[in-house]
C-alpha cells in the first residue's frame, strides 16, 4: 500500500512541476512585458526599468522560473519586503502578498464545498440507490426524470432566480454571505445554505444517474447472482456485495470533482458574491493579475491532483487488485 501510494505521490509532483513551469511561461514569457501590467496606466521607461529590477523581470525567463520555485520552498526578498515561503509574489493589482490573500479566501471556499458535497453526496447517492433498489418502478423514473432536469440546469441561471424569490420577494432568508463557522455557527449555516442547494443541484443530478447505472451493473455481475442463488435475501446482497463494487466510480468523480470545488467555485461564488478563491480568480483574470492568477491556478490543480491520490488510495482499499497495478 505505502509503495501504491508513493509511485503516485511522485508522479503527482512531477505533474505539478510540469503545470508550473507551463503556467509559468505562459504568463512570464508573453510576448506582453509583465512589468506594464504592474506599472499601470502612467508608466515611464525609468518606472519599468526599476520594476523589472524589483521583479527580477530583467533576468532570463528560466532563471525567473528557478526563483518562483525556490521561492515557494525557501521565500524571496522584493522591492516590497522578504516574502517567506511558500512565496508566489505580490499582487500587480494591490501589492499584497499572493499566498497571505489566498488563505485569507481559502475558508470561504472550505465552507462553500464542504457543505455542497454533503448534500450532493448524500441526496444524490441515496437517490440513485433507491431507484436502484426499486428499478423500473414509479420511484425509478421519477428520480430518472428529475435528475435529467435537473442536470440540464446551470448555476448562473438558478442562482439569481432563486435569490429573487426566496430572498427578495419572500423574505425567507437572507443575503447569502460567508460568516465564519467559529465566530457565528447559525450565521454560517444560513448565510450558506442557498449557494449549497444551487451548487448541489446539477451535482445531485450527476450523482444521481452514477450511483443508480453503477448499482444496477453491479447487480448483475456473477458474484451477486451466485449470492442471490444461495439464498441470501435481496438486502443483504444489495447491501454487502452489490453496493461496494458501485462505489468506484462513484469515488473517481467525487474525488475529483471535490478537487475542483477546493480550487474555488467561480460561478456560483461570483454569482453570490462570495469572498472565496473563484471570485478571486474571476478578478485577477479581469485585473491581469498575473501574480494573483498564477497563484490560484498552482493553488487549484494542487488540489486536484492531491484529491486524485486520495481516490488512488481508496480504489486500493475497496478492490486490492488496483494495488498491483
Amino acid at each position: 500500500m505505502l509503495r501504491f501510494l508513493f509511485r503516485r505521490s511522485l508522479g503527482a509532483i512531477v505533474i505539478l512541476l510540469i503545470i508550473s513551469a507551463f503556467t509559468f511561461f505562459l504568463f512570464f514569457a508573453a510576448p506582453r512585458d509583465p512589468a506594464l501590467l504592474a506599472c499601470g496606466k502612467n508608466c515611464t521607461p525609468d518606472a519599468i526599468a526599476v520594476i523589472h529590477k524589483n521583479l527580477g523581470l530583467d533576468k532570463p525567463v528560466p532563471v525567473q522560473y528557478w526563483e518562483f520555485m525556490s521561492g515557494i520552498v525557501t521565500g524571496r526578498d522584493f522591492a516590497q519586503g522578504p516574502c517567506p515561503a511558500p512565496c508566489f509574489g505580490y499582487s500587480f493589482a494591490n501589492g499584497d502578498p499572493v499566498w497571505d490573500t489566498i488563505v485569507d479566501r481559502f475558508p470561504t471556499t472550505i465552507s462553500l464545498t464542504i457543505g455542497a458535497a454533503a448534500v450532493f453526496l448524500t441526496v444524490g447517492v441515496g437517490t440513485g440507490m433507491i431507484a436502484a433498489w426499486k428499478q423500473g418502478k414509479m420511484i425509478d423514473k421519477l428520480f430518472s426524470s428529475a435528475s435529467l432536469v435537473l442536470s440540464s440546469m446551470q448555476i448562473y441561471f438558478v442562482g439569481p432566480i432563486v435569490l429573487a424569490v426566496l430572498v427578495y420577494n419572500l423574505g425567507w432568508f437572507g443575503q447569502p454571505k460567508y460568516v465564519p463557522f467559529f465566530d457565528d455557527p447559525v450565521g454560517w449555516f444560513l448565510g450558506l445554505i442557498i449557494p449549497w442547494c444551487v451548487l448541489s443541484i446539477i451535482f445531485t443530478a450527476q450523482y444521481t444517474r452514477m450511483s443508480r447505472s453503477s448499482m444496477i451493473e453491479q447487480l448483475q455481475e456473477d458474484h451477486v447472482r451466485t449470492a442471490r442463488a444461495k439464498g441470501m435475501t435481496s438486502r443483504r446482497v444489495f447491501f454487502r456485495y452489490a453496493w461496494r463494487g458501485s462505489l468506484i466510480p462513484i469515488v473517481t468523480i467525487f474525488g475529483i470533482d471535490l478537487g475542483s470545488l477546493f480550487g474555488g467555485a467561480m460561478i456560483t461564488e461570483y454569482t453570490f458574491a462570495l469572498p472565496g478563491l473563484g471570485t478571486l480568480a474571476v478578478k485577477s483574470v479581469q485585473n491581469t493579475d498575473l501574480p494573483m492568477t498564477m497563484g490560484v491556478m498552482l493553488f487549484a490543480a494542487t488540489f486536484i491532483i492531491l484529491f486524485n491520490i486520495v481516490v488512488d488510495a481508496c480504489y486500493a482499499f475497496i478492490d486490492p487488485r488496483v494495488r498491483l497495478s
